[in-house]
């Protein structure tokens, strides 16, 4: 036999019965990881649908409270009707779960003023121990049997289009996505929130900028269920564009949003995730959306495909952080620890939060800009509220280094030269490489020394915010800062361990 015939041996065949080999165990893997899927997934599902003695008790009060709402709305105006909105009317709300939505709708002839007047009315009607609370306009909120009750006037308007205020959408949200979930999708949309909630990112309100719970409806019909949706969300790069009703074909995602829970009518479509609204093609639903947060869903994604478990379900509250823990992580660290404390402005959190990360970014730009560098920042709010950050400088020297144009831009040139060569303080102008250079007297050689002083009304605030620190405020600095550990335990602990 030659040696190019071999030994006989079907080399090729073995080769193949090891890749089929190979492939049973990948395909093997597979299907444990399917199942390992499937029990976890079950396991939540067994947690957040709602029992019938649950679902018996809520439509109980829900209906009886529309009842009382619709009596006295329709006294007031003969063309009003009552809806129940929200999760609750949408069957995907999560056990536990106690929000009750009724909107009272007038028609749209009615003018702002009198359907505020009338909305007020049948809230305390319906609600006599509830109380008033603000968002585009007034209505009444308060707790039945354990419920939370939110009564809300809008107008019932033709098209989401015609709105007049942002909560006269919701009635077209309902009427949307009950004609395309069905029972299993509403399973699909319970398990999905309460991942969104365990890994921390659900909620369109202004502290957390999260998914809301239209939104993450919106994405699980558009998927098809919470698995697709994370398989798809593991390879997204935003931007992402999802349009459901094929709203945007043919013009640019960068047409101007009128979602002003973000703080401007014109923002365009250039946010990471862009879902075009199904009932108002002209705003994106998820424009409320930080890209940290839709990172982190991609992540815990990724992470619960590739192992599945219970864990990322379960919100994860950290331990109020001790003295000694605080001080190990500082010695740990080497920065220089600092914070400005005041008063927490008087309002809701949808404008606090806005005006607490304002003053977060002028308050580290400030400090950067003169040579502190923030390594790392946060605000944080109770009764008072916070601007703490972690410098990795905290003192400079007296002098500061300024350079000027190079010599050869002739008229920018002069004028630093004539700027500075009489300033008896100032060391120069001396020439290096091409350029003029001086050695000033720095303004603020220590951080306490800045945030001290009346500069620090010189970097953007929020207006509420900058009011308050008007009438006093405390600067904490290295050691100092353990004051903080009794109203802000949990969140200095949440930031010395920070995750995705």
């Amino acid at each position: 036999m030659s040696e190019e015939e071999g030994d006989g041996v079907d080399r090729s065949s073995t080769s193949s019965q090891r890749r089929s080999r190979a492939d049973e165990g990948d395909e093997f893997d597979e299907r444990d990881g399917d199942r390992d899927f499937e029990r976890v997934v079950t396991e939540i599902r067994d947690r957040v649908d709602p029992d019938e003695d649950e679902r018996t008790r809520l439509r109980e009060v829900a209906e009886r409270l529309m009842d009382r709402a619709e009596t006295v709305a329709r006294e007031l105006c003969s063309d009003a009707d009552v809806l129940q909105v929200g999760s609750t009317a949408r069957d995907t709300w999560i056990s536990g779960d106690r929000d009750i939505d009724i909107f009272v709708r007038f028609p749209p002839a009615l003018d702002r003023e009198t359907l505020e007047e009338y909305g007020l009315e049948v809230g305390h009607a319906t609600l006599p121990e509830g109380h008033e609370e603000y968002a585009e306009h007034p209505y009444v909120k308060g707790e039945i049997e354990g419920f939370d009750i939110d009564i809300v006037p809008c107008f019932r308007l033709e098209s989401a289009t015609e709105i007049r205020s942002a909560v006269d959408r919701t009635p077209f949200h309902t009427q949307y996505l009950k004609q395309r979930l069905d029972d299993d999708l509403t399973e699909e949309v319970r398990v999905t929130k309460q991942f969104l909630k365990g890994i921390g990112v659900y909620g369109s309100d202004l502290r957390t900028r999260g998914f809301s719970g239209y939104l993450t409806e919106l994405l699980v019909c558009e998927y098809g269920g919470f698995r697709p949706l994370l398989e798809a969300a593991a390879d997204w790069r935003p931007p992402v564009e999802i349009d459901p009703e094929d709203h945007a074909h043919g013009h640019k995602s960068a047409e101007a949003s009128r979602d002003t829970a973000v703080g401007d009518a014109d923002l365009p479509f250039d946010d990471p995730l862009i879902v075009i609204d199904p009932t108002d093609p002209e705003r994106n639903v998820a424009a409320v959306c930080s890209r940290a947060n839709v990172a982190r869903f991609q992540h815990y994604a990724r992470e619960l495909l590739e192992s599945p478990r219970v864990d990322p379900f379960e919100p994860d509250e950290p331990e109020p952080l001790t003295e000694s823990e605080l001080r190990a992580h500082l010695e740990r660290r080497a920065t220089t620890p600092v914070a400005v404390r005041f008063e927490a402005p008087d309002l809701v959190e949808d404008q606090l939060y806005p005006q607490l990360q304002k003053s977060l970014e002028g308050i580290t730009q400030g400090l950067d800009d003169r040579g502190f560098d923030v390594f790392r920042a946060t605000a944080i709010a109770g009764e008072t509220a916070v601007v703490f950050a972690e410098l990795a400088v905290s003192e400079r020297p007296a002098v500061e280094r300024h350079e000027g144009p190079p010599v050869h831009v002739r008229d920018h040139a002069n004028g630093f030269y004539d700027a500075y060569a009489d300033d008896p303080d100032a060391y120069g102008p001396f020439i290096e490489g091409d350029r003029y250079v001086t050695e000033r007297d720095r303004e603020f050689t220590s951080a306490r020394e800045f945030l001290e002083s009346d500069r620090l009304f010189d970097v953007g605030l929020g207006a509420h915010v900058e009011t308050t620190l008007e009438d006093g405020y405390e600067v904490l600095v290295d050691d100092e800062v353990t004051v903080l550990l009794e109203e802000f335990g949990r969140e200095l602990g949440d930031y010395f361990a920070p995750r995705p």
